[in-house]
């Protein structure tokens, strides 16, 4: 049946708005030409988005013709003030935009745990109050939190989890309290990066893929058909639980330590590098993912590789097979054997996952996903192609640490777009 008149009207400045939020601004001519609607509709929809403040003129187009130039129309930014945030088990960092997500304010502040609970909370809410007033944000009509562990399906809070502070939790509830009238959307950091890496990063071209995130913990997050899969329980991606070769032991219901975890997380990462030699070649204080980048440097500079005494159908992944004077060889021929023992431990979880949800994509994410860069990535697709009888490809992640943020940001920005423009 055709549309009634009322609903013709709300599908139209609902893809008007679509594409304002995705092209920027645009003159009503490039709206015509985009939605295929004629001059008189545009110009009503121009007109109905503009008296109810949606949209306002943002401008006029730089062409080179006769006559006034067109105006440029876009969405009103200052609609409404976002804030996203990134919860690590060290600290918080928050950005805090306008309803386009043009970034206002930024900041960041380490939090330790044994402070106690209160305290802890209390600096990880005032900071977001101080970045909000930076962003001359009254009011902020969406928050975006981004945090490990698993978040309850039905009613979308962190669930109480073995190991994670107990600051986390009670974080959700004090940003109701202090942010009265405020829309909180808590998401598994994991997830979100997922997000951010499908809307601007190393996914931007699939609809199907897993993304390992590879960093102080691990986890997966699966992307199906465009749609994120969080699992019956939201636990979907716990892949750190995961019970592989080469570990001490088996993880447990309350502790990841012996499952995939042990190898790959960044704990594992540095042992892997003392063991290997270059822990110390890569600086003082290294992190995993400083060390992974100090490999990588070195492989590409022209170091050459060597033969590893491990591989996926080695009985101990975490014993790596180092001839004795390797301590004294060349930093290319340690870095190569150090990243290639490291595939050897990811294509464990890499190939679990492909057999089990054949995704034709795998992002090596988080920090250390992103320094592995492709250097670690095609190592993993090499072992890969070996291990398994499906096609997957391997890449590294574009937004590495940075990509929580930026997608608890995009989930606070479609959100608050969402109900504003519905």
């Amino acid at each position: 049946m055709p549309a009634s008149p009322s609903t013709a009207r709300a599908i139209n400045d609902r893809l008007a708005l679509r594409l304002l939020q995705q092209e920027g601004p645009l003159t009503a001519g490039q709206l015509k030409q985009l939605t295929g609607l004629s001059r008189p509709t545009v110009a009503d929809l121009v007109e109905r988005l503009t008296a109810s403040g949606l949209i306002e003129m943002a401008g006029e187009s730089g062409e080179q013709r006769r006559g006034p130039n067109a105006r440029l129309y876009g969405i009103v930014a200052d609609r409404a003030y976002l804030a996203a945030l990134d919860v690590r088990l060290e600290g918080v960092s928050v950005v805090v935009s306008d309803l386009v997500g043009r970034v206002l304010a930024e900041a960041s502040v380490p939090i330790d745990g044994a402070s106690g609970t209160g305290p802890a909370v209390e600096q990880a809410v005032a900071l977001v109050e101080r970045a909000a007033k930076e962003a001359g944000a009254e009011h902020l009509h969406t928050v975006g939190v981004g945090a490990p562990g698993l978040i309850d399906p039905a009613t979308g809070e962190l669930r109480d989890t073995t190991g994670l502070p107990a600051w986390h939790r009670r974080l959700v509830a004090a940003l109701h309290e202090r942010l009265p009238g405020t829309h909180i959307v808590v998401e598994n950091e994991t997830n979100l990066a997922a997000l951010a890496e499908q809307r601007d990063g190393a996914a931007h071209d699939r609809d199907t893929f897993v993304l390992f995130w590879l960093g102080m913990g691990i986890g997966a997050a699966v992307v199906l058909d465009g749609a994120l899969r969080r699992g019956a329980s939201g636990g979907a991606g716990e892949i750190g639980f995961l019970p592989v070769p080469g570990t001490r032991g088996f993880p447990s219901a309350t502790d990841c330590e012996g499952g995939f975890h042990s190898l790959a997380g960044a704990a594992a990462v540095l042992e892997l590098a003392r063991e290997c030699g270059v822990l110390g070649r890569a600086g003082e204080g290294a992190g995993a993912a400083g060390v992974v980048r100090w490999a990588v440097g070195e492989v590409s500079g022209g170091g050459a590789g060597g033969d590893v005494g491990v591989g996926a159908g080695a009985g101990d992944a975490g014993d790596v097979g180092v001839d004795a004077g390797a301590g004294a060889g060349d930093g290319g021929d340690l870095a190569a054997r150090f990243l290639d023992t490291l595939a050897d431990r990811l294509a464990l979880g890499v190939a679990s996952v492909v057999a089990l949800l054949d995704p034709g994509c795998v992002v090596l994410g988080g920090e250390v996903g992103q320094a592995g860069g492709d250097e670690l990535a095609v190592r993993v697709a090499e072992r890969i192609t070996r291990m398994s009888p499906l096609p997957a490809e391997v890449r590294p992640s574009v937004l590495g640490g940075a990509a929580v943020l930026r997608g608890a940001l995009l989930t606070a920005q479609d959100g608050a777009q969402g109900e504003l423009f519905g």
